[in-house]
């Protein structure tokens, strides 16, 4: 079954931003992830959504998914993100 991780971003600082997109996806990739929603037009149209970014990943299963995001190889990656930019985020099953 496949997995999502989920992320609603806004960005502090889109310089150091940058470096995080360029580096994460073959990360990503390796893992078996593929982006499904990465940035692009959103409009909101309930409640409230106060983030300026959502990014959907898919991935083959939920263990891969925790694998990612819970690698060595992520880790410094992933700091950069938290560093330049303020987000929530949740890993959850597809069907």
């Amino acid at each position: 079954m496949s997995a999502y991780f989920i992320v609603q971003i806004n960005v502090t600082n889109k310089e150091n931003y940058e470096t995080y997109k360029a580096k994460v996806t073959s990360i990503v990739r390796k893992y078996g992830g593929k982006y499904i929603v990465r940035g692009g037009k959103s409009e909101k149209v309930e409640g409230s959504w106060p983030y300026q970014r959502t990014v959907v990943l898919e991935f083959p299963t939920y263990e891969m998914v925790k694998k990612w995001h819970e690698s060595e190889e992520y880790k410094p990656i992933k700091k950069i993100r938290e560093d330049n930019s303020e987000c929530n985020a949740i890993i959850i099953e597809g069907l």
